[in-house]
């Protein structure tokens, strides 16, 4: 009992640290596998084996040089057939008439006739043709014995010697008895390789057909990736689409199948082809299985489009070489000819290439446009670009609210009479007033043309780059109205309506691009109401008729087919200032790319065209401050400061006032007091001196006027 000891309280030493803790890995000994079932362990080494790259490379080679033996066989035996007997005219006679075509039909028939009328006299000459053969036999028999005699007597009167008379016959018999030594000594063998060397050829002709089952063909033949397309690749591509009527008829046709394909023609960078359809099969069929076709011919679904031509009952393929259409396209011609000028009325804008390489160009005439898209894909791009050869024409006047205010359009800046950049709700307010501004000058314009029907009026577009913010702001005027949203309160949503409405008539137009198009960031009754429609990349059908329209998209119009990322600038177009194919509804452009710096370039050229633009920038509005006074205070005691210091400065004195301000803007401000930036050492810079003595001269300008 007294050993026994309770402790009630904590113990205030901590315990020592546990010892590491070890694990040991059991590895199987050499016993252990014996407690493994023989039959699992053989299963799992079938496996393996069965499983195993060589395995199936081996089983594949087998089996692909032992079926091309077999595929040859049938192809001779069909060959053979077809040479034999009327089985080639009757082909073609069902392909005829499968494909409507009764004239070939009756020629074919024809010509069947003729051969069963050869045919039969051949047949009928057989039967006499034994009695003929013996006949033929003895006498050439008797006269070639009569010959050597002959020639036997001639050797012995010439060599006065009698028995060369038989010397002739002799040596054709010494002559027949080799050759008959020598086919005793052939014949064998020839009769153990024969049946190889006829294998051998039906094999020779199996691997040139590749007459093999797909799965145990090489895999650069398996795949097909980039084989160039045969009118046999063709037919076999629409007869496994899964059409049960194109698949009988074809059948039906044989290898005649290809008598419903026009000439296979180059287009741009694939070929083109038309394919008439047999009775029963429509164009809407083969439409719908635009994926599958394209995958039977080898090719991605982006490399093949389907088109109705104005020909009844034909749809016209496009196949584009494979990865071609991964290759970039050329320069603008924006870009490469200084020279060129633009008529907005009668011209149109060089955009890009279509599918098939032929220059892509858009008339822009009294169309309002609306480009969309996903995120990233080349939207402002493609806008920009058609903006750029507008404003080659010095009549067009430009009103352009950016927001998304990354600089995308600000070599605008003294081209357009309002540039308005930047994300925030401010400049959704003045985007709104600048698109309420296009509709006083439309109004303004219909009343003179009330008076003057004549009258003619210099184009004006709007432009509106991520058209959604405005649709989703939030904020509401004095009176209570929202700016944003598709209402009929809403004053972006009914400005925009008002200039579809009725601006192209006056030439008040309205460009907007706009991403991701949902009912929310783009209405209904604003994206119907632009005259061309184009959409980059998209993510859901649903989507695609948005952009485009049911009609568009129903009649093979297909954005959310293009490869996000890797399609970057192709637009699929619905327009009618756009050269459409006959019978469809869109067509697909891939645009030409100019960067900043050659859009500067290309809108210094149109500045020399003008006068000179004054352009207004958005009014700030937040705090109000004294702009002159905040430059000489961040410029502080330092006798000149460069200009790239005094924004930064200026921003990080308010960056609500100052955080979107530019070279133009500091410009602009110091040389309306006289006070405008200066080059020092080859870099623009800011007199404190100037900004100090303007600031004054200011100052003392108010008393003045106090007083």
């Amino acid at each position: 009992m007294g050993d026994n000891v309770v402790h009630l309280h904590k113990n205030p030493d901590p315990p020592a640290e546990p010892a590491p803790v070890t694990t040991l890995t059991l590895v199987p000994g050499p016993g252990s596998a014996a407690r493994v079932p023989l039959w699992v362990r053989s299963g799992r080494a079938v496996k393996r084996l069965a499983t195993d790259e060589r395995t199936t490379t081996a089983v594949r080679f087998t089996a692909r040089h032992s079926l091309y033996v077999l595929g040859g066989a049938r192809i001779v035996a069909r060959r053979t057939w077809d040479g034999r007997t009327a089985a080639r005219y009757e082909r073609m006679l069902r392909a005829a008439e499968a494909a409507g075509n009764y004239e070939a039909a009756a020629e074919w028939e024809e010509r069947g006739q003729r051969f069963r009328e050869a045919r039969h006299r051949r047949r009928m000459d057989l039967l006499h043709s034994p009695l003929d053969a013996a006949k033929g036999a003895l006498v050439g028999t008797g006269m070639g014995i009569g010959s050597l005699v002959a020639l036997g007597v001639v050797l012995a009167i010439a060599n006065k010697d009698p028995g060369d008379i038989i010397t002739p016959i002799q040596a054709v018999i010494e002559f027949i008895a080799l050759m008959i030594t020598i086919v005793q000594v052939v014949w064998g063998p020839l009769v153990s390789i024969g049946p190889f060397l006829a294998l051998l050829g039906l094999w020779a002709v199996g691997r040139h057909q590749q007459a093999a089952p797909n799965w145990a063909l090489p895999a650069n033949v398996r795949s097909g990736e980039g084989e160039p397309i045969t009118p046999s690749i063709v037919v076999k591509a629409l007869r496994d689409l899964g059409i049960p009527a194109l698949r009988n008829a074809i059948k039906e046709m044989g290898d005649a199948g290809a008598s419903m394909l026009g000439p296979i023609r180059i287009a741009g960078c694939g070929v083109e082809v038309d394919v008439t359809l047999p009775s029963g099969v429509s164009t809407v069929e083969v439409q719908g299985r635009r994926r599958k076709l394209a995958e039977n011919l080898t090719r991605h679904e982006h490399e093949v489009f389907i088109t109705i031509p104005q020909a009844a009952r034909t749809v016209r393929l496009w196949i584009a070489d494979s990865g071609a259409l991964d290759e970039p396209i050329g320069p603008s011609p924006l870009v490469t000819d200084e020279t060129l000028t633009a008529d907005y009325v009668k011209g149109r804008a060089p955009w890009g290439q279509d599918l098939r390489g032929d220059a892509a160009a858009l008339s822009l005439y009294q169309r309002h446009l609306l480009i969309t898209g996903l995120s990233n894909q080349g939207k402002t791009a493609a806008l920009r670009a058609l903006a750029l050869w507008a404003c080659l024409d010095r009549r067009v006047e430009f009103r352009i609210a950016d927001l998304k205010g990354a600089g995308d359009w600000a070599m605008f800046d003294g081209l357009a009479t309002v540039l308005i950049q930047g994300p925030a709700d401010e400049q959704v307010i003045e985007a709104t007033e600048m698109v309420e501004g296009l509709v006083e000058e439309m109004n303004r314009r219909i009343e003179v043309r009330r008076t003057d029907p004549n009258a003619v009026f210099p184009p004006l577009i709007g432009i509106v780059d991520e058209a959604q913010v405005a649709f989703m702001c939030p904020v509401k005027d004095e009176d209570g109205r929202p700016y944003g949203g598709s209402k009929a309160t809403s004053r972006y949503f009914m400005a925009v309506r008002k200039v579809h409405n009725q601006g192209r008539v006056v030439d008040v137009l309205m460009w907007q691009g706009t991403q991701d198009p949902t009912d929310q960031n783009l209405p209904k009754l604003v994206r119907e109401g632009a005259h061309t429609r184009a959409s980059l990349a998209l993510g859901t059908e649903s989507q695609a008729r948005m952009a485009l329209g049911d009609k568009a998209v129903d009649g093979g119009a297909a954005p959310h087919l293009l490869r996000q990322g890797l399609d970057k600038g192709t637009l699929v177009v619905a327009s009618d200032g756009i050269a459409i194919p006959a019978g469809q509804a869109s067509i697909t452009v891939r645009t030409h790319y100019i960067d900043d710096e050659q859009a500067t370039a290309i809108t210094d050229r149109a500045k020399a065209l003008r006068d000179g633009v004054t352009t207004l920038h958005a009014v700030d509005r937040g705090e109000d401050r004294d702009q002159l006074a905040d430059i000489a205070s961040v410029i502080g005691d330092a006798p000149r400061l460069r200009t790239k210091d005094v924004l930064t400065r200026l921003a990080m004195l308010s960056e609500d006032a100052y955080g979107s301000w530019s070279f133009i803007d500091l410009k602009r401000v110091l040389d309306g007091v006289g006070a405008g930036p200066y080059k020092s050492d080859g870099v623009m810079v800011v007199s404190r001196d100037r900004v100090t003595r303007a600031l004054a001269n200011r100052d003392d300008d108010g008393s003045a006027s106090a007083a």
